[in-house]
């Protein structure tokens, strides 16, 4: 998995390109997919010791059962784009091109299990952050929706009919300032994120089980 990646750091979202003609039909629903935590395993940050991003490339694994659900969104009609907090470059930890490495090994491994992201947006920014051209109040980093919104303006996506599934309460915020339902994905490793009390449309404990009561809710809906 390599595909095209665009944007400028400085400025913001990097948007990833997956190879092929992954082709999105014009006002389809998304599920906008965090991915750390989400996709794959948080890892101790080797400074903190927190549980963060994989900063290396042979740190990132699939959490069990992320890929299979992430099929079921896609065969439900929701285009796949994944939004992800990455300041590791912003605080001097890891270089761009080190996370897009990592980015990239993420979307591979989802791929070996048939499952293709329709195009991702990466926030490399931080308020309080060590490298200057990367240090600020952007908006793109969630809370804040812009990584939503830009990939929404992008692939004319439905954002009414969209999901945010992820596992902190700035997944939460975004989702809904988008104008999008959300999931709050409770993944152990990062509670630490879920204090500012998030107010979800659907609480569950892993993605395969925010995917299914998403389905459900969809299927009650009709």
């Amino acid at each position: 998995m390599s595909g095209r990646w665009s944007g400028s750091p400085d400025v913001g979202p990097l948007v990833h390109q997956p190879p092929g003609d992954l082709r999105v039909p014009p006002g389809a629903p998304a599920a906008f997919l965090d991915r750390d935590g989400v996709l794959n395993e948080a890892v101790p940050d080797p400074q903190t010791g927190a549980m963060e991003s994989p900063l290396e490339v042979a740190d990132v694994r699939l959490l069990q059962g992320a890929a299979d659900a992430a099929r079921r969104l896609a065969s439900a009609g929701y285009a796949l784009v994944c939004v992800s907090n990455q300041p590791a470059a912003a605080k001097g930890k890891a270089t761009i091109e080190r996370l897009q490495a990592v980015h990239e090994r993420a979307l591979a491994l989802l791929a070996e299990e048939g499952v293709q992201i329709a195009t991702s947006r990466l926030c490399p920014h931080h308020p309080e952050g060590v490298v200057p051209e990367l240090t600020r109040r952007c908006g793109c980093r969630k809370p804040a929706p812009g990584m939503l919104l830009h990939a929404a303006r992008a692939l004319d996506l439905d954002l009414e009919s969209s999901w945010m599934l992820g596992d902190t309460d700035s997944d939460v915020h975004a989702g809904g300032a988008a104008g999008c339902r959300t999931v709050l994905l409770e993944y152990p490793r990062s509670a630490h994120k879920r204090a500012a009390g998030g107010e979800p449309d659907v609480r569950a404990t892993d993605l395969p089980d925010g995917v299914a009561k998403l389905l459900d809710l969809g299927a009650r809906s009709r």
